[in-house]
């Protein structure tokens, strides 16, 4: 009760805020625009070097992962690939290394910590850069807290997500839903296992347990920009899922975007899937890059990369709606393509 014998008004949880708007509150407490984007970028320390860039990322157990679904080695590979992802999203193509800081209740099997870090130094082994160091505590519960370090190149520059314009086309560097898939298959879900090409059910498994961060995407990014054109790219990463992705460059530029159904990026064999669309535009933890471009240089990098494609438009209108290059209704939170939020 207040003084005057009224109820308190109830504090706001952070389910009342959501991620989004707990992120935007936090960084009141950082110099301005440094909470914007998937990572921090720090001035070069000499003339000629790259700028560095820094993430942290936090894999909870029952929220990132579970022994049902991933085995110790695949938590490492995880957790070291999604930092290794937000650095690429920045347009790092070099990872110098990362720390991680490690919380696990007294019980937890010295067996289960080795293949943990087994399996991020077999990440690190793949794309670069060593282990740091870090720390370890005793908790109620198993989490990996992460932070990794690159640097940009000198032939490129950062990727912000509020750097797109009105008319840059938007491409994706490849394709949405298997790793949703792929955890539909581990949790065995029914719907997921009708009639499925084995291929593809590996596939989907693989992308799941063993994403693999973009960095070669920056690199044709880098190498696909038409000549004299200023290095001006907007950019995310994708794993909260492709049309939260869209949405975030969307708004961060002060545009909408309309997507064209047609060209959503489905690895063929999961179109006859029921889910497959939804999966497509908020499975989430694909780990692919989300790019807004200039239009030569948009089609330059598609050219160029297997496998990206060419998903839509910003255009002038409200800054982070979406919609369907065809007019139809873009599906509500109902819908399921929102992609994955903490704290809903």
């Amino acid at each position: 009760m207040d003084p005057c014998g009224g109820e308190n008004p109830r504090a706001e949880t952070l389910a009342d805020l959501g991620e989004g708007e707990l992120i935007r509150r936090l960084g009141a407490f950082a110099p301005a625009h440094q909470f914007s984007d998937d990572a921090a970028l720090l001035p070069a320390p000499r003339p000629g070097d790259g700028s560095l860039v820094i993430n942290t990322d936090v894999l909870v157990e029952g929220v990132h992962f579970s022994d049902a679904t991933t085995d110790a080695a695949d938590v490492g590979w995880r957790a070291a690939a999604a930092n290794l992802s937000d650095l690429a999203a920045m347009g790092c193509t070099d990872v110098v290394g990362l720390t991680v800081g490690l919380v696990a209740p007294a019980s937890t099997p010295w067996p289960w910590v080795e293949e943990v870090y087994r399996g991020i130094g077999e990440a690190l082994e793949a794309h670069g850069g060593v282990l740091l160091g870090g720390d370890c505590s005793s908790g109620a519960q198993r989490l990996l807290a992460i932070t990794a370090l690159g640097r940009l190149p000198a032939a490129g520059g950062p990727i912000r997500r509020g750097d797109g314009r009105a008319g840059d086309r938007l491409v994706c560097t490849g394709p949405h839903g298997l790793s949703r898939l792929g955890l539909a298959l581990l949790q065995g879900e029914p719907q997921a296992a009708t009639a499925l090409d084995p291929a593809l059910m590996q596939r989907a498994i693989a992308a799941h347990r063993r994403p693999v961060p973009r960095l070669d995407a920056v690199q044709a990014l880098i190498g696909s920009r038409p000549q004299g054109l200023p290095w001006r790219v907007a950019g995310c990463d994708s794993s909260d899922g492709l049309a939260a992705a869209v949405g975030a460059i969307a708004a961060a530029s002060g545009c909408g975007a309309r997507l064209e159904r047609e060209r959503l990026p489905l690895d063929p064999a999961m179109t006859a899937l029921p889910q497959a669309h939804t999966w497509c535009l908020g499975g989430g933890e694909d780990f692919e890059l989300v790019l807004a471009l200039e239009p030569a240089w948009a089609e330059a990098l598609v050219s160029g990369l297997p496998g990206a494609r060419l998903i839509g438009s910003l255009m002038a209108g409200d800054p982070g709606g979406l919609a369907w290059s065809d007019g139809s209704p873009w599906p509500g939170a109902s819908g399921g393509s929102g992609g994955f939020q903490h704290f809903g």
